[in-house]
């Protein structure tokens, strides 16, 4: 669902300009330009595979093609590589488009699928065979293993590799028809089995599975491998600069061999610039490093772990690195668009600390996220010579008078958080102890003078006085230090408040040496607070999601499970690093 209230494409554009960051990619797509290499086009894609949620590091891939379209008068189109159906659905489709929308940006035209283009993709590989540069293959997946060698020793050509041309066509037709098993045969490139790259080995571009695909129902049973479609995909959509992360750069020689072994003006003919006078060049590949930050997965293999095993609670659960999750725990989309913009784009592999993350979050919610305030672990305070209930006005954001002010109900009885009483005086604690006195925040200086404990003795309650002269003022002949935040006993909204920390316990749980990064979650992950307290302005529907709860953090409400009168407030991140 698109946010009507993102910024426009052209703001998001300026966002970028005015803090530019490393970024050899725009170099390349400004060299091109200026050589006239693509007649004066910039085509991007984001090509998701729509088998999981999209994660913080597509974040990055999202930016970086939408942004450097948009920075050109360019296009980005959003395709999804739906070629493996087994693992793919509806679902993952409609959560990336939520999340790209969600994120900033907007696809070019409608939304595009590689399912689409099966049947050119299908043609294409009757050229290939039709050209001796394709063969049907009948080993086993082991026995492909077997022949394909090692990084030190070359492979050896299949049996099946000097079939004739008719015997191919023959065998592909029938293998479209439905005549073979899963894994009986598949259809692989004639390259070279001794290449020192392992992609170039003759690799399979075809394999045969029954099974029923999201998009084209039961239309094939014969499914083209990413490597295959990937590159067609780019070239049909015309587009120019398709950008990838490194470890496609092995991959790269194959894109360029399927693309040049192909007829240039058949591909022309089926692409988007069949009726454009523009010279038709091919897209040039070009990898750029993954984003990776400590504390986080982002391999989607584990992500898929960590929720089908239970030890999350979904994909959009607020621990993950999904998008989903951090838009849940309250990350805002500027923040991730200016993160991604401060990492910048480099060739090598590098890991961010998430303190640059949590950095650009804060800069954002201080600047934009209105003030209120919740009371944690309540205790319970009564006013002592407070007449009645009375309605303070404070102000939404202490820096920006345009976020207008709220109405905050002072009542007799209030609370407090039990960490801002001491009954007895320690050293540098500037809060509220038996005998002394606190502001309360906007409101009046208070002292407390007796302690009310329960049967366990257990202190239940504070009785206090106000100083009724000190609303806006300071008490006279005496200097009180501490504020306090405090919510209407009488009058806040109670809610449940989730605390959450790293869900990692080490900086590198992806690392080569870890045997089980399940073993590394951290058990205090999440907290669960019941019985909070919250200010009704905060809580009314029609107020703000996030907040900076005063003194505590920033917290979002919880528009998942804040149904059905609960109200639950998600932690986003604390007022200062904690690490």
């Amino acid at each position: 669902m698109t946010n009507p209230n993102k910024p426009t494409q052209n703001e998001v554009t300026a966002s970028k300009e005015s803090a530019p960051s490393a970024n050899f990619i725009r170099h390349i797509v400004a060299e091109d330009l200026a050589s006239n290499r693509h007649a004066g086009r910039i085509q991007t894609r984001f090509p998701p595979e729509p088998n999981g949620y999209l994660h913080i590091g597509h974040a990055k891939s999202i930016c970086l093609n939408f942004g450097i379209a948009a920075e050109n008068g360019g296009q980005c189109n959003l395709r999804f590589d739906d070629t493996n159906p087994a693992k793919e659905s509806q679902e993952f489709v409609d959560a990336i488009k939520e999340n790209i929308n969600w994120l900033g940006f907007n696809w070019s035209g409608e939304v595009r699928y590689s399912s689409s283009y099966f049947e050119q993709l299908y043609g294409f590989a009757v050229q290939l065979i039709e050209k001796g540069l394709a063969y049907v293959c009948d080993l086993s997946a082991d026995e492909a293993r077997e022949y394909r060698g090692t990084l030190t020793e070359p492979g050896r050509n299949s049996p099946h590799r000097e079939r004739s041309i008719a015997e191919n066509l023959s065998l592909f037709t029938r293998m479209r028809e439905g005549e073979f098993v899963d894994g009986l045969c598949s259809l692989r490139a004639k390259i070279d089995m001794s290449s020192p790259n392992i992609n170039m080995r003759d690799p399979v571009l075809y394999r045969i599975r029954h099974i029923r695909h999201h998009q084209t129902g039961d239309a094939w049973c014969i499914y083209p491998t990413y490597d295959y479609t990937h590159c067609i995909s780019d070239a049909i959509e015309g587009v120019t600069h398709s950008l990838c992360t490194l470890e496609f750069e092995d991959h790269r020689p194959l894109y360029d061999w399927i693309l040049n072994s192909l007829d240039l003006e058949s591909i022309r003919q089926v692409s988007d610039l069949s009726s454009s006078d523009s010279p038709y060049v091919l897209p040039q590949q070009t990898e750029f490093a993954k984003l990776k930050i400590n504390y986080t997965v982002v391999g989607k293999r584990k992500l898929k772990q960590l929720v089908d095993e239970g030890l999350v609670l979904g994909w959009d659960d607020p621990r993950m690195s999904t998008l989903a999750g951090m838009r849940r725990r309250g990350y805002t989309a500027a923040s991730l668009r200016n993160f991604c913009e401060s990492v910048g784009v480099a060739r090598s592999e590098s890991q961010v600390d998430i303190s640059m993350l949590e950095h650009a979050l804060r800069e954002d919610l201080d600047n934009n996220a209105p003030r209120a305030m919740c009371v944690l672990r309540p205790l319970r305070v009564t006013l002592t010579n407070l007449p009645e209930a009375i309605e303070l006005s404070l102000q939404n954001h202490p820096k920006r008078e345009e976020m207008g002010r709220r109405t905050v109900p002072l009542t007799p009885e209030i609370v407090i958080d039990r960490d801002d009483f001491r009954e007895e005086a320690e050293p540098g604690f500037k809060r509220l102890v038996n005998g002394g006195e606190v502001r309360l925040r906007g409101a009046y200086v208070i002292r407390c003078d007796e302690l009310v404990r329960d049967a366990d003795g257990e202190i239940a309650e504070l009785r206090c006085s106000v100083d009724l002269a000190t609303l806006g003022k300071n008490p006279e002949g005496r200097k009180v230090k501490g504020v306090i935040h405090w919510v209407s006993a009488t009058d806040g909204v109670p809610a449940t408040v989730r605390l959450y920390d790293r869900l990692f316990t080490v900086a590198n749980p992806e690392s080569k040496d870890v045997e089980d990064f399940r073993t590394l979650l951290n058990p205090d992950s999440l907290r669960v607070l019941e019985g909070c307290l919250v200010e009704p302005a905060a809580a009314s529907a029609d107020s703000a999601l996030s907040f900076q709860f005063e003194r505590e953090g920033y917290f979002t409400r919880d528009t998942v499970d804040s149904t059905n009168g609960a109200l639950v407030f998600n932690q986003t991140i604390g007022l200062r690093a904690s690490h």
